[in-house]
Formats: C-alpha cells, sequence, structure tokens
C-alpha cells in the first residue's frame, strides 16, 4: 500500500484540491456530457470546507482528500479523491475504513453522491453503502453504523 499519512486541510490546500477533483472527475464527467475544465475547478473552490477536510498525502506529498461533513443526524463523504495513479494500492479503502469507524462509533449513518457509472461506486458498495435514490447524473448512497455486537456473558 505505501507509506500514507493524513492530515487537517488548510485554506491553502484549495488549489491542489480543485485541480484534482478535475483530473479525478474528467472522464465521468465526460462520459456523462456534463465536463467544464472551468466549472469543475470553480465549484470545489465554492464550497471547499477545510474545517471538515483531510488531506492525504504518500511520501509527504500531495495526493488525495477527503471531507466528512456532519449534517443533522448523519455524515456526508464529499470530495474523496486520490491521484490516479494511487488508485487501487489500498489507501482510498484505509482512509474510507477509517471515517467509518469513527461514523460507527458515534452511531452516525453516511450519506454520499457519487456520479453515474463511477467505478468509486464499487468501494463504497464494499463498505456497506446502498443506493438511496439516483438521477441521470448522480448516485446517492448512505451506509448506516454498524451495529455494536452484544458481548455474550
Amino acid at each position: 500500500m505505501g507509506t500514507w499519512e493524513i492530515r487537517p486541510a488548510s485554506a491553502a490546500d484549495v488549489e491542489a484540491v480543485a485541480e484534482l477533483r478535475a483530473v479525478v472527475l474528467r472522464a465521468d464527467l465526460e462520459r456523462l456530457g456534463r465536463y467544464d475544465a472551468q466549472r469543475v475547478r470553480q465549484r470545489l473552490r465554492d464550497g471547499f470546507g477545510p474545517v471538515h477536510t483531510w488531506v492525504i498525502e504518500v511520501g509527504g506529498a500531495f495526493a488525495g482528500c477527503v471531507s466528512l461533513r456532519p449534517a443533522g443526524d448523519a455524515h456526508w463523504l464529499e470530495h474523496f479523491y486520490l491521484a490516479p495513479h494511487l488508485q487501487g494500492a489500498g489507501i482510498g479503502a484505509a482512509v474510507l475504513r477509517g471515517l467509518l469507524d469513527r461514523c460507527d462509533r458515534d452511531g452516525s449513518p453516511v450519506r454520499l453522491n457519487v456520479l453515474q457509472g463511477s467505478p468509486a461506486r464499487r468501494l463504497y458498495e464494499r463498505h456497506g453503502f446502498t443506493v438511496e435514490a439516483e438521477d441521470p447524473v448522480d448516485v446517492f448512497m448512505v451506509r448506516q453504523p454498524a451495529s455494536a455486537v452484544p458481548n455474550p456473558s
């Protein structure tokens, strides 16, 4: 899997995250007829909240990010991007497991949306997310917190 770590994001990370978003989403957005090079970056800039965002670093270099934003009785998993050359190496799965473990301890469901046809959907399904709703562009998914297994006496 390689050496990786996660650190809190800062406002200074916004451009690196916006650029990675444009790279990671390009193929899916082009397939859906919705790619606009400037819009894909600006949407990230407009909604970037470093307070609930972490940066993923591999070998000390920027490699990705993820946000887990509280919203009512759930959390929204957002802006989960990993550099294409690092995808499939287990880093994304490990980061996701850590975030889901935190939500399980809190008893919080996790919601997200993923683009129709995105290979990321398989990662989310492997981690217990199920489809809640979908439209021609997005698939909205939810994962209920893992139940605590009672300790037999």
